[in-house]
């Protein structure tokens, strides 16, 4: 039924996307489908990464880890905003669009991601994904 899953990860939130991993993980099994990690950071030095590219580098670590303990295809597709928190919504339904997901699988708790109805309510009226919103 899916062939592609996107999920969006803060990687300063790793420790609290435990049912929203597992899930993707267990759907990417099911039906055969493979994972894009998205990871979404600013221009400026964070406490992540320094810049943008270390930040890509940690993206692609995350997802290799998470497709060798899960046993599936996964990649990770960083993107760069001026202001993540205003282009997050966009950004994530863009990046949907770009890589050709057919369904979406976030956490809805973390601030920087989904962190309200808002953010998770904008992406799955806007994307042409399913989008499943996981509550740890």
């Amino acid at each position: 039924m899916y062939t592609h899953i996107m999920t969006p990860v803060d990687l300063a939130h790793v420790g609290t996307l435990g049912s929203a991993l597992d899930l993707t993980a267990d759907l990417a099994r099911h039906f055969g489908a493979r994972v894009t990690f998205v990871g979404v950071t600013g221009v400026q030095p964070s406490a992540i990464a320094p810049s943008p590219e270390a930040y890509a580098d940690k993206l692609r670590a995350f997802a290799a880890a998470q497709a060798a303990a899960g046993g599936y295809d996964a990649s990770a597709h960083p993107i760069t905003a001026h202001d993540p928190a205003i282009e997050i919504d966009r950004d994530l339904v863009a990046a949907a669009e770009e890589i050709g997901a057919d369904l979406i699988v976030a956490a809805t708790h973390v601030p920087s991601i989904f962190g309200g109805a808002s953010h998770g309510g904008a992406v799955a009226t806007q994307s042409r994904a399913s989008v499943l919103l996981v509550r740890n």
